[in-house]
């Protein structure tokens, strides 16, 4: 048998190839099927893990969320009670400024009311002194005069008998 003939070749290839695949089996089959199954359970673990944080993140956003929502309603309550107090705290002053405005004004009609009483007595103060005044003069011009005081005393005696 030649060495070389194309049947032979065939055939030691085979054989080679044979014991090749065999020698692969038994040596590199097994590590290198470990390898793509430790990769395949390492992928898989991997898609667990970011299954399990993409569950934790729609976790964490439903929780932002709602703290978010809790926030505004808080946020909307302390606002509704600044708004409450600030209407109170107006309606107070202007409640105030309304009760000291009509004292004020009380105030001011004593003052004008006792002013007035004042000037209404120094008024007849003075009235009557100028009266005072005027009837000295004129009784001292009528009773200079003798006749006239004989006819301002015979007026008054008709005056009385007439009452």
């Amino acid at each position: 048998m030649q060495l070389t003939s194309p049947e032979s070749l065939i055939f030691w290839t085979t054989i080679i190839f044979v014991v090749f695949f065999i020698l692969l089996r038994k040596f590199a089959w097994k590590p290198i099927l470990g390898a793509v199954q430790s990769r395949e359970e390492s992928i898989n673990n991997a898609l667990a893990s970011a299954e399990s944080a993409r569950l934790e993140m729609q976790n964490l956003t439903a929780s932002n969320e709602r703290i978010l929502q809790e926030a505004r309603v808080e946020r909307d309550a302390l606002l509704k009670e600044a708004r409450e107090m600030r209407e109170k705290m107006i309606a107070d002053s202007k409640e105030e400024a309304q009760l000291q405005g009509e004292r004020m004004i009380a105030q001011a009609k004593t003052a004008i009311a006792a002013e007035k009483n004042a000037a209404m007595a120094e008024l007849k103060t003075q009235v009557s002194t100028l009266s005072l005044n005027i009837a000295e003069k004129l009784l001292k011009d009528e009773l200079s005069n003798k006749e006239a005081q004989t006819k301002l005393v015979e007026n008054m005696l008709g005056d009385v008998k007439l009452n």
